[in-house]
């Protein structure tokens, strides 16, 4: 098999793609929010240019904001599970919602706020479906307390296999999981006129100078970001050992004053 060099799970590749591309986001969006693309009326991606300070910096996010009708949506893809997604996941959602209006509007003008999280790993194990949605909801009966807190969550090696996959939604997860050149033909093969074109345009970005360009700024990105969580996780170990030598020491200080003791006595 031949393998991919850059997936659908890079994440330069899909801010890229998908912001040359808007009529191919609107039909992703609609296809993962299970709403059809024609009642789609407003369609606007927030932010749709990728900065070489944004991604020069550690941590950097390259997430796809969005209002569609009148619904702030906010797209993630994340790869490794580095612990404490659902946390993560609902701070952007937080963050989307808190600015959704200014200074001194009324609160019923938030707008209803989702977030959708592509995901590279299993979150949820005891849970055999591959789309899990959260609301908040009364724990007994179910009622939910409001509307405006969505978060979607698709996880990929969840999904079924290629033959069983729904021509929809399913199928655009596939071209996300996709990771050999095989299986993007195997999808065009479903002769589904969308994820050719959405496939054909996957192949024009990886290809383009502006992609390889930002791939490897927000490589080093990574690099750099994998450095200072390494150096953080070293410091916090020589922190503990710090602490637990001084607990060891306080102890020691205390038998040998308590022996002292005995021997006076």
């Amino acid at each position: 098999m031949t393998k991919l060099k850059y997936t659908m799970k890079t994440d330069t590749l899909v801010k890229i793609l998908f912001t040359k591309y808007p009529d191919l986001l609107k039909r992703l969006v609609a296809a993962l929010l299970g709403i059809e693309y024609n009642s789609i009326e407003q369609f606007i991606i927030i932010n749709p240019d990728i900065s070489p300070e944004e991604l020069g910096k550690k941590f950097c996010r390259l997430d796809i904001n969005m209002i569609v009708n009148g619904q702030k949506v906010d797209l993630e893809v994340q790869v490794a599970d580095e612990g404490n997604y659902p946390e993560r996941s609902l701070f952007y959602w937080a963050r989307e919602f808190s600015t959704g209006i200014n200074e001194g509007d009324d609160y019923k003008e938030l707008p209803r706020t989702i977030v959708i999280s592509i995901l590279g790993f299993v979150q949820f194990p005891k849970s055999e479906k591959f789309h899990n949605e959260f609301q908040v909801l009364e724990v007994a009966s179910h009622e939910p307390l409001t509307d405006k807190l969505v978060l979607h969550y698709f996880e990929l090696p969840k999904l079924p296999p290629l033959n069983d996959a729904d021509r929809g939604r399913d199928l655009w997860l596939q071209l996300f999981r996709a990771e050999t050149e095989e299986e993007l033909k195997k999808i065009e093969e479903m002769g589904v006129p969308v994820m050719s074109e959405a496939i054909a345009a996957y192949r024009h970005v990886a290809a383009s100078d502006e992609f390889i360009l930002k791939e490897k700024m927000r490589s080093k990105a990574r690099h750099d970001e994998a450095q200072a969580l390494g150096n953080a996780r070293r410091q916090g170990a020589e922190a503990e050992r710090g602490k637990l030598q001084v607990v060891i020491d306080e102890k020691d200080a205390i038998i040998a004053e308590l022996r002292a003791q005995l021997a006076q006595n």
